[in-house]
């Protein structure tokens, strides 16, 4: 079983607003995607958050999002590709100033909420993000979502230089193609810790996911989403990655 590395959303406090676990849940992950400041977090939220993750030796990710912060960067909205690539330029160079003051660097992208969903279903705009990384640094990988076909973003990373790295989710249900059920679905989100863990087990080995509409699903990924939101979701990470361990060591 190929190793599965976990990711997590850190780094979303904003002022003396805390929002998350960003504490008890680093321990467990080896990819923290640290909010920069347009959709959630601040200068000190994110020196801290670097500082912690250094602590950790967890990676250090740069997650860049519309400027949307009274919407957490979860609606839509319109750029051009010259303001997009803008945007993801400002933020992924903020933090990585941060990291490069305590001897750090940021060392991928993924974006956020609706700018990562955009991406993912306008070819336009994914070529945009994958295009800006280049510009910014061609080394930097950038996570996106796993579907049932990677080939596409695979051609656009591979014209532009750049490493893609494909992200699954343990907790959520996929349609057909391979992409999130809508959350205002029913079934949409899965709760049960033990169907999490055996989800996390199955896209780690490559197995097969059933669909929304029963159809066989196989996903390709290198990393799994996991959250630090309350004390249950950071308990089901930690059993994530003992599952994760012990089945990779049998």
């Amino acid at each position: 079983m190929s190793r599965l590395l976990l990711n997590c959303d850190i780094g979303e406090s904003f002022g003396s607003w805390t929002m998350g676990l960003d504490s008890e849940v680093m321990p467990f992950i080896d990819c923290a995607n640290v909010a920069c400041g347009f959709h959630a977090g601040d200068p000190g939220i994110m020196r801290k958050t670097v500082a912690l993750a250094l602590k950790h030796d967890v990676q250090i990710g740069a997650h860049p999002a519309y400027q949307d912060l009274a919407g957490f960067g979860r609606r839509s909205m319109a750029y051009s590709a010259q303001e997009l690539q803008d945007i993801l330029h400002y933020q992924v160079g903020a933090l990585d100033g941060i990291c490069k003051a305590q001897g750090a660097r940021v060392s991928y992208v993924k974006p956020h909420g609706a700018m990562y969903n955009d991406m993912m279903a306008n070819p336009a705009q994914l070529r945009a993000v994958i295009q800006a990384v280049a510009a910014y640094d061609h080394s930097l990988p950038l996570m996106l979502m796993a579907t049932r076909d990677n080939a596409a973003a695979q051609q656009i990373g591979d014209e532009f230089g750049v490493t893609l790295w494909f992200e699954a989710f343990a907790d959520r249900a996929y349609d057909s193609a391979g992409r999130l059920v809508s959350r205002q679905l029913p079934g949409a989100v899965h709760h049960d810790s033990e169907k999490i863990i055996e989800q996390a087990l199955t896209i780690a080995r490559g197995g097969e996911l059933i669909a929304s509409d029963g159809s066989v699903l196989r996903l390709r990924a290198n990393t799994l989403c996991v959250h630090g939101d309350n004390a249950s979701s950071v308990a089901a990470v930690q059993r994530i990655r003992e599952a994760l361990k012990q089945s990779s060591a049998s």
